[in-house]
């Protein structure tokens, strides 16, 4: 089956950039697994802070906001707050200034987490340009779009081989071939092991797995309107779900690409640095998993054809980043590609192009 643009991965960086390029020409999606977005973007905590990141990622966050607040119910109001114990000030001071979140009295931010422990919080920060995104409607969406102009998407459709061909490229998958002109690589954490399967030199990319806990909602109290809340240097963060509370130790392991699976041992761990900054122990788990966010080796997203065959387009290194930046990030891949002048600017584009790795 022949098209325009092939894409490899069906997580949120694949499927938006389907919805933008099925406006141009013919999109075939090639999804590994039986479902959409079943590695790291099913697993995300699913934020809208548009100034957490690198500066490179901060300013695809801001370019997707107008995206975001045009799109009916994908945010909600959710706000932000850093938690600081004595001696990380340095750390506390850092972390507000980075996210722009002014510094608010102990109490204050009580007032809305009743549970925060008093004598272990020694400072807090709070903001409210945060937003929970409805991730599944995010993705539908822009499935929907794709589909609606005619894009084809694979399931199960995982490459067994990848060919260059004197039109294009080839990929085999188990159900059969498919070719295109343009092959766009946005296989989350497998994107080196892709683009060694097209015989493109790997950049580098490096997994880590991030392990997270739901638990019963502390102390009974209705978490509905609990911000999200990070411990300074992000050492844990917790996030309201449903009624009940998300609760990460935030580390960051490597791994190799794999389905993953939370750790018990940096689940304990992360939960006890939790438990210290609040007055209810964790007494109960209702689940747990893991996902991986992947980085290429400068942390900011690889967004551009590569620099020996521009044929084989990079949409990678999304790290924890890939939900909030995906309207603007999607956008700049389909202009790239297309040959259409982007809104981005010259300096994001080169921050963003795979040819910085030389």
């Amino acid at each position: 089956m022949s098209a325009d643009f092939l894409i490899i991965g069906g997580g949120i960086a694949g499927v938006s950039a389907a919805a933008r390029l099925s406006r141009h020409g013919q999109v075939t999606l090639l999804e590994a697994e039986s479902n959409l977005a079943h590695h790291a973007s099913g697993r995300s905590a699913a934020l809208y802070e548009p100034r957490y990141g690198l500066a490179p990622v901060v300013e695809l966050s801001l370019a997707s906001g107008d995206f975001f607040r045009a799109s009916a119910n994908v945010l909600s109001p959710r706000g932000l707050m850093i938690l600081g114990r004595p001696g990380e000030d340095a750390t506390f001071e850092r972390d507000i200034a980075d996210m722009h979140l002014p510094e608010v009295p102990f109490e204050q931010a009580r007032a809305l987490v009743p549970i925060l422990n008093p004598a272990t919080v020694s400072r807090t920060a709070l903001a409210d340009h945060a937003w929970d995104i409805d991730t599944d409607l995010l993705l539908q969406n822009f499935a929907r779009a794709a589909k609606s102009n005619g894009a084809q998407f694979h399931l199960n459709a995982r490459a067994s081989a990848i060919t260059k061909t004197a039109k294009g490229w080839r990929v085999s998958t188990a159900s059969g071939d498919h070719e295109a002109a343009i092959l766009i690589n946005a296989s989350g954490a497998w994107v080196d092991h892709t683009a060694e399967m097209a015989s493109i030199k790997p950049l580098g990319f490096q997994p880590n797995r991030r392990s997270m806990a739901r638990i019963p909602a502390p102390g009974g109290h209705d978490v509905t309107h609990w911000p999200m809340m990070f411990g300074c240097g992000e050492t844990w963060y917790a996030k309201p779900d449903a009624g009940a509370l998300i609760v990460s130790p935030a580390e960051e392991h490597a791994m190799d690409p794999h389905d993953a699976w939370a750790d018990d041992m940096v689940l304990a761990e992360g939960l006890a640095r939790y438990e210290e900054c609040v007055t209810e122990p964790v007494t109960k788990l209702l689940s747990n998993w893991a996902g991986l966010r992947t980085f290429s080796p400068d942390r900011v997203l690889v967004i551009g054809p590569d620099a020996a065959d521009p044929t084989f387009f990079w949409l990678a290194g999304q790290g924890g980043y890939g939900f909030q930046s995906s309207p603007a990030a999607s956008q700049l891949a389909c202009d790239l590609i297309t040959g259409t002048p982007p809104s981005a600017s010259a300096a994001l584009i080169a921050a963003l192009s795979p040819a910085r790795f030389g």
